[in-house]
C-alpha cells in the first residue's frame, strides 16, 4: 500500500475514533467523538508509524542475479562470440562466469583474463590465421642448415620401419600457443581459473578414453590450446598425462558446468553447424565437423531449452576455417544479440549497469632466472639453449621467447613443444620447457628442377637423425637427370658451442661457351667460335662452426677437391683442361634474415668467405698457392603495398701469384645452384665472362600482383678483369650491364620462373626458364 492510500485511510478513520475513556469502558454511552483537530494528531502519528516499515522495506538491496556465459566451439565461426560480447558490454551486462569450448574457450578465456570485447576484436583482426593454421615458422628462426633443407625439398615424408607415413596434423599448434602465452602474460602465475577476473572453465576431450575433460586449473594457454585442438588441423595436446583434443567432440556447449559455478542466468551463444546436405560437404574440414556434430545436435536441443537467453547467429554459410570472413561473422554475432536485446536489458534492469574497462598491459619483457628442460634422449641441454638463443639470466621480450620456440620447432626434432612461466626469484620468471622428441628419425624427401645449365633433375633424399651422436643429422641427395649429381651432409649441432660437420658434393654439367672466355677454361688459338665444356667437381669438406653474437654463423674448415674440365669438341687436340686435386683451407661469416629465399619482402643477408689453396696434384703445371676472398650483401624492403625493392652487391678477388684460372669468377645466366665461383648475371649467357677479380651491383623491383604471382624487373652491372684491384684506375675499366623482365609463381615444387634478359653491349637476348627449388 503506497503512502497516499495510507494517509487517506488514516484520515477517514480519524473522524470516528472513540476517546480513550470510552474505549476503556467498552461503551459508547455518554461518549462523544474526538474533534477533527485531535484527529490530525492521530493522522500524523499514523503516518509516522506507517513510514517506518516502508523505509525499512525500501532499504533492502535487490539480490543480483549472477550471469553465466556459455560459448560454443565452431572454429572461425566463433568470431561471432566477439560480436555478442560487444553488445553485452553496450547493454551494461556484467558476466560472472564463463565456460567455453574450442574457439569459445579462446574468446572466453581472453575475456575472463581481463580483456574487453573491443580489445579481443583488435587481437583477432591482427592475427595472421594463415600462419596460425600452417604453424608458420619464420625463415629467420631456422639455422643455415635448416634454411637449405626447407628450400630444397618439395615433399617430405616420415619413413619408419620401411613404411611411409603422414603427419598427425597440419599444425603442431605452436604458433597459436606462443600467441596465447603472450596475450595472457598478465595472469601467467594464476593456476586456478576460478581466481581469474572472471571465473572460467573450458572443455577438452581425452582422445584415448573419449571422455570429456573439464579444465579449470593449470596454465591457461595450455588449457585453451587443448580445448581448441581441432582434429587433423592441430595436433593433440599432452596435458596432465592425458592426450587432449578439441572439446567439441564431447561437449560443445558446457551449460551444466557454468550453472554449477553458481550462475543464476545463462546466456548461451551457439555457433555450431546444423547438419549439412551433401552439396555442402565438399572439403575435409566440413566432413569432420559434420561427424562431430551428429551427437552434439541432439544434446543441443535439450541444452538450448535450458538456456535463459539463447543466441544463434546466422552463420551457416561460413566454415570453421573462414577466417578471412571474420569481420562479417562478428557482425552476425552483433545482429543475433540485438534480436534478443530486450531480454539482455532485463538483466541490467535488475543488476544495474556494469562497465568493463579495457585491460592495461605495459610490461612486455621477462627476466628469465632459470630454464628447466625435461630429460631428453637424443639432444643435450646445450643444444636446446643454443636454439632458444638466450640463456638463464637474460632479459628478453615475449617476441624473443616466441623466436626461441620457433627455433626449436624449425629443427623438426620435436613432435611437441610446450612451456610455462613460473614465478622465479626477485620478480623474475622460471621457464619450464617440456619437449617430446619426434619418434620418427628417418625421412624421405623429393624435389624436381629444371634450368638452362643443369637441365632436368629429379632429387631423392634420405635424412637420418641421431645416426651416430646426439644432436646429429645425416642427409644424402641423389640427383638424376641430364647431369647426375649428389650431396652428402653430416652435421652435429651443439648449440652455443662449436658444432662440426662433413660434406661431400659432386657437381656436373655440360655447356657450349664462347671461346672469348680466354681468362678461364679456354684458349684463343683453337680455331672455333664456341666449344662444349664438360665440368665435374667433387668436393669433400670437414668444418667447425658456431653462432657468433647470436646472429652470425662463423666457421672454418678444410677441403679436398677434385676438378675435371674437358671438352669433347677438342678430341683431336688437347681435350682436358684440368684434372687435378686441390687441398685448401676456408673460412666464412654469414648472416641471413630474409623472410624468403626466392621472393624476399624484407630482411638482409651478408656472406664473407676466404679460401686458401695450399696444394695441388697440378695437372697443368701452373699451380701456385693463392687465396680467394669474396663477399655478398643484400637487403629487401616492401615500400608500397606488394611492391618490393631488393638490392645486392658482391665482389671478389684473388691474392697471390699467377696460378690456375679454374677458380676465377665467371658470370652469366640465371636460375641455377652456384658452384665454386660461377655466379649469375642478367644479360649474358652462362659462363660468358671471367676474371680473377670483380665487383657487381644489382637490383630488382618485384610486384606480387596476385597471391604468389610476381612480376619483376631486374638490372645489374659489373666490372670483371684480372688483378682488378691492383690498379688505381680499375673503376674506368669496361663495365658490363644487363637487364631482365620476369614472371614468377610460388608453388609446392618451388618457384617457377621465366625471364627475358638482354644486354646493350652485346645486343643479345636470352629466355631463361627455372622450375622448382634450386639444387
Amino acid at each position: 500500500m503506497n503512502l497516499l492510500k495510507r494517509m487517506a485511510w488514516a484520515t477517514r478513520r480519524s473522524n470516528f475514533l472513540p476517546s480513550a475513556k470510552c474505549a476503556a469502558n467498552h461503551s459508547s454511552a455518554g461518549c462523544r467523538a474526538i474533534p477533527l483537530q485531535s484527529g490530525l494528531v492521530w493522522l500524523l502519528l499514523a503516518c509516522w508509524l506507517w513510514s517506518v516499515p516502508v523505509a525499512a522495506q525500501d532499504s533492502i538491496p535487490v539480490k543480483k542475479r549472477k550471469v553465466g556465459l556459455v560459448l560454443s566451439g565452431g572454429g572461425a565461426k566463433g568470431f561471432a562470440h566477439i560480436g555478442v560480447l560487444k553488445v553485452l558490454e553496450e547493454a551494461g551486462v556484467e558476466v560472472s562466469f564463463i565456460g567455453g569450448t574450442s574457439m569459445g574457450a579462446i574468446v572466453g578465456g581472453l575475456y575472463a583474463s581481463g580483456y574487453n570485447a573491443r580489445q579481443i576484436d583488435s587481437i583477432f583482426h591482427d592475427t595472421d590465421f594463415d600462419a596460425l593454421l600452417q604453424d608458420f615458422v619464420p625463415r629467420s628462426s631456422k639455422s643455415f642448415y635448416g634454411k637449405r633443407n626447407d628450400e630444397l625439398y618439395a615433399l617430405s615424408l616420415p619413413f619408419n620401419k620401411f613404411r611411409i607415413g603422414i603427419p598427425a596434423a597440419l599444425s603442431k599448434g605452436l604458433y597459436n600457443y606462443n600467441l596465447l602465452v603472450k596475450l595472457t602474460r598478465h595472469v601467467r602465475y594464476e593456476r586456478d581459473f576460478n581466481k581469474l577476473p572472471i571465473p572460467f572453465l573450458c572443455i577438452a576431450t581425452d582422445i584415448e578414453s573419449g571422455a570429456e575433460v573439464v579444465l579449470d586449473k593449470g596454465y591457461l594457454p595450455q588449457a585453451l590450446l587443448a580445448s581448441g585442438a581441432f582434429p587433423s588441423l592441430f595436433a593433440p595436446v599432452d596435458l596432465n598425462g592425458k592426450w587432449l583434443i578439441d572439446g567439441g567432440v564431447t561437449n560443445n556447449y558446457p551449460i551444466e558446468h557454468v550453472r554449477n559455478l553458481g550462475a543464476d542466468i545463462i546466456i548461451g551463444v551457439d555457433v555450431q553447424d546444423a547438419l549439412s546436405k551433401r552439396d555442402s560437404l565438399r572439403d575435409a574440414t566440413r566432413i569432420l565437423v559434420q561427424i562431430s556434430n551428429m551427437e552434439m545436435m541432439q544434446a543441443m536441443e535439450r541444452k538450448s531449452g535450458e538456456t535463459d537467453i539463447y543466441i544463434k547467429p546466422d552463420i551457416g554459410k561460413y566454415g570453421v576455417i573462414s577466417f578471412d570472413d571474420g569481420k562479417e561473422i562478428i557482425t552476425k554475432g552483433e545482429e543475433a544479440s540485438f534480436a534478443v536485446y530486450e531480454k539482455i536489458k532485463s538483466i541490467v534492469a535488475n543488476n544495474g549497469i556494469y562497465v568493463k574497462k579495457p585491460l592495461s598491459i605495459t610490461a612486455d619483457t621477462l627476466q628469465i632466472d632459470a630454464v628447466t628442460v625435461n630429460k631428453l634422449q637424443n639432444y643435450t641441454r646445450a643444444y636446446i639453449l643454443g636454439k632458444l638463443n638466450f640463456r638463464p639470466g637474460a632479459r628478453i621480450t615475449f617476441d624473443q621467447l616466441k623466436n626461441g620456440m620457433d627455433n626449436l620447432s624449425a629443427t623438426q626434432n620435436f613432435s611437441s613443444i610446450s612451456y610455462s612461466l613460473e614465478p622465479g626469484g626477485d620478480g623474475g620468471d622460471h621457464l619450464m620447457l617440456t619437449l617430446v622428441e619426434e619418434p620418427v628419425k628417418t625421412y624421405l624427401k623429393f624435389a624436381l628442377h629444371y634450368d638452362n645449365l643443369y637441365k632436368t633433375a629429379a632429387l631423392t633424399n634420405i635424412t637420418q637423425k641421431n645416426l651416430l651422436f646426439k644432436n646429429d643429422v645425416a642427409s644424402f641427395d641423389l640427383i638424376l637427370g641430364d647431369n647426375i649429381r649428389y650431396n652428402f651432409d653430416y652435421y652435429v649441432d651443439n648449440g652455443f658451442y662449436f658444432s662440426f660437420g662433413l660434406k661431400s658434393r659432386y657437381t656436373r654439367f655440360t655447356r657450349n661457351v664462347q671461346t672469348e672466355l680466354s681468362q678461364g677454361f679456354l684458349q684463343n688459338d683453337i680455331g672455333v667460335s664456341s666449344i662444349n665444356i664438360e665440368f665435374q667437381d667433387l668436393s669433400n669438406q670437414a668444418y667447425v662452426q658456431t653462432v657468433f653474437v647470436q646472429k652470425f654463423l662463423l666457421g672454418a674448415g678444410v677441403e679436398l677437391k677434385h676438378l675435371w674440365i674437358n671438352s669433347p669438341t677438342l678430341q683431336a687436340t688437347t681435350p682436358t683442361f684440368d684434372r687435378s686435386n686441390y687441398l685448401s683451407l676456408f673460412g666464412y661469416l654469414k648472416f641471413d634474415n630474409f623472410d624468403d629465399r626466392y621472393f624476399p619482402t624484407k630482411g638482409s643477408y651478408a656472406a664473407f668467405d676466404w679460401q686458401t689453396y695450399l696444394r695441388s696434384s697440378d695437372y697443368t703445371n701452373r699451380f701456385n698457392e693463392f687465396t680467394i676472398f669474396k663477399g655478398d650483401v643484400g637487403f629487401a624492403t616492401t615500400f608500397w603495398k606488394q611492391l618490393t625493392l631488393r638490392l645486392q652487391s658482391e665482389a671478389g678477388f684473388r691474392v697471390g701469384p699467377d696460378s690456375v684460372p679454374f677458380f676465377d669468377f665467371i658470370l652469366g645466366g640465371y636460375g641455377f645452384a652456384t658452384v665454386n665461383n660461377i655466379r649469375p648475371f642478367y644479360g649474358y649467357d652462362f659462363l660468358s665472362v671471367a676474371g680473377n677479380s670483380y665487383i657487381k651491383a644489382g637490383g630488382t623491383v618485384d610486384w606480387e600482383f596476385y597471391k604468389k604471382n610476381h612480376l619483376n624487373f631486374s638490372a645489374n652491372a659489373a666490372i670483371i678483369a684480372d688483378d682488378l684491384y691492383k690498379r688505381s684506375d680499375w673503376f674506368s675499366d669496361q663495365k658490363i650491364t644487363g637487364y631482365a623482365l620476369g614472371y614468377g609463381l610460388e608453388t609446392i615444387l618451388g618457384p617457377i620462373e621465366v625471364k627475358y634478359s638482354w644486354s646493350p653491349e652485346r645486343r643479345q637476348n636470352f629466355l631463361w626458364f627455372s622450375v622448382g627449388f634450386w639444387f
